[in-house]
């Protein structure tokens, strides 16, 4: 199974540069150009924060983009919501987020946006954990039960999870530790003993690896920007650089995780810096 992650591509519905001069539309068209020559990709799973303003048009520039993407490599798309992402557009556009090669409909949305397909004997499930107007995301008790139900049957070669907000977070940043999943216990006690393999997010902007109990968690950096940890202690830096990850599992030393950056010309310009005193206010606001 080899997976293509995506992840805060940030669409809205100008598709023209935003207040701080980022293109969000631009940016997905040039990683998805520069992956053009990828080949063999079983599934395409994009995490969240898909629309930066929620609008039904960036859903539907998405469907468009990473559908065509996708539907050249004969490729089903899986989305998540985010903390930027609005339900009843989102559901409107996308339906569930589980959508075939052809671009119709997978299967129906379980509890608020998650829902389960099978691809080539592998469980995809993925879970909303959105919380309208915060940063950080919770699943839930309900969705955790549904998903402990689904779980309760083994896949034949295993479950690939994927939500917006990391069950882990880096204590190098000053954000994460704030603004993941605010019920990653409970996540861990759904799957343990299943067949879950991976677990994949979003959301930080950066790529980062860790375990929840004993399955891998992958967090793939942004489309749009990515968050520069060589920053000082206790500030924040995003810069630009459009990014994704290739997700390989049932080969000897899997999971793997590869990650493609962008060539773009303004890579690496910072998009916005905030010291000491603004992260911290900011944390304290939206925490």
């Amino acid at each position: 199974m080899r997976i293509l992650h995506l992840s805060d591509t940030h669409l809205d519905r100008a598709d023209a540069p935003d207040a701080r001069r980022v293109d969000a539309t631009a940016s997905l068209r040039l990683m998805l150009d520069e992956l053009r020559h990828l080949r063999d990709v079983d599934a395409v799973v994009v995490t969240g924060d898909l629309a930066d303003d929620g609008s039904a048009e960036a859903y539907t520039a998405l469907r468009e983009l990473v559908g065509g993407f996708a539907r050249a490599l004969d490729a089903p798309v899986f989305c998540t919501t985010g903390n930027h992402d609005e339900r009843t557009a989102f559901t409107k556009v996308l339906g569930s987020g589980h959508l075939a090669a052809d671009g119709t409909l997978r299967a129906e949305p379980a509890v608020d946006c998650a829902a389960v397909s099978t691809v080539g004997g592998w469980r995809f499930v993925t879970l909303d954990s959105l919380v309208p107007g915060e940063v950080y995301g919770r699943l839930g008790a309900a969705q955790l039960d549904w998903l402990r139900g689904v779980l309760s049957t083994p896949a034949e070669r295993g479950t690939v999870l994927a939500l917006h907000h990391p069950p882990i977070a880096l204590d190098l940043s000053a954000t994460q530790p704030v603004f993941g999943l605010r019920d990653p216990g409970e996540l861990a006690a759904a799957i343990r003993g299943s067949d879950v393999r991976v677990v994949l997010a979003g959301h930080y902007h950066l790529q980062l690896f860790g375990m929840l109990e004993s399955v891998p968690v992958w967090v793939t950096p942004g489309v749009v920007s990515r968050v520069d940890l060589t920053a000082a202690p206790g500030t924040e830096r995003a810069v630009r650089g459009a990014s994704a990850s290739l997700v390989v599992l049932g080969e000897p030393g899997s999971p793997m995780f590869h990650t493609f950056h962008a060539r773009d010309p303004q890579a690496h310009e910072t998009v916005y810096e905030l010291d000491e005193r603004r992260t911290r206010e900011f944390v304290e606001r939206r925490g």
